[in-house]
């Protein structure tokens, strides 16, 4: 299943090498590359944000081993989308690029969520989870959430406003993969809470063991 998933996610990257190979990016090759390098890290973002709640559906608890790989090339396709973006219009000036990051809205959504998933893509190893713990592990990539947020208002902000059906669509996934977390953890947090006017009954130890034929048979 691995192999597959592997297989299927390097697809986009294929098709960019298609593309270079028969010079088919069309009018403007540069928008053709960052556009498409942009909207398969928001597929491949969206696609790690589901595994939870498909697991949660079909009780398939292997589903959890696909996510690593997901969130990688999600990583994997932000670089590229990234490189693009300080290639092609700067040219890798960093004066420039940091003047574009401050000047433009959506280029600062963009970049901020680019260094979020930093920290998420240098501890995605076994060795990392065993060096942070399980705990802070799992509070570090729960930076997943905001960088998803941050990648809706960088759609919005880049888009103009006659092309807005992508980015709400897109969107309103992430409002409902977040959602579903929610409710979740509002669940589990009732399951854990006492339920009020319910008395925890201490727990008594006989000292002898008690005899035969007792109340208690």
């Amino acid at each position: 299943m691995k192999a597959l998933l592997f297989a299927l996610c390097l697809l986009p990257l294929l098709r960019l090498a298609w593309a270079a190979w028969h010079d088919d990016f069309g009018a403007n090759p540069v928008e053709f590359v960052q556009r498409w390098t942009g909207i398969w890290t928001f597929n491949l973002l969206l696609l790690t944000l589901c595994i939870s709640p498909l697991r949660a559906f079909t009780g398939r608890p292997w589903l959890i081993r696909l996510r690593r790989m997901l969130g990688l090339f999600c990583f994997f396709y932000a670089s590229l989308h990234f490189l693009s973006y300080i290639g092609f219009d700067h040219s890798f000036e960093v004066d420039a690029i940091a003047r574009d990051i401050l000047k433009r809205p959506f280029v600062s959504a963009g970049f901020a969520a680019f260094v979020l998933l930093l920290p998420l893509a240098a501890t995605s190893s076994n060795r990392a989870i065993r060096w942070l713990g399980g705990r802070r592990w799992q509070d570090l990539h729960r930076a997943i959430y905001p960088i998803a947020l941050l990648a809706c208002v960088h759609y919005f902000w880049l888009v103009k406003a006659t092309a807005l059906l992508w980015p709400l669509a897109y969107s309103l996934a992430v409002t409902a993969l977040l959602g579903w977390r929610m409710q979740a953890w509002k669940r589990k947090a009732q399951v854990a809470a006492p339920t009020p006017g319910t008395r925890v009954q201490p727990v008594h130890f006989h000292q002898q063991r008690p005899k035969s034929g007792s109340a208690t048979d």
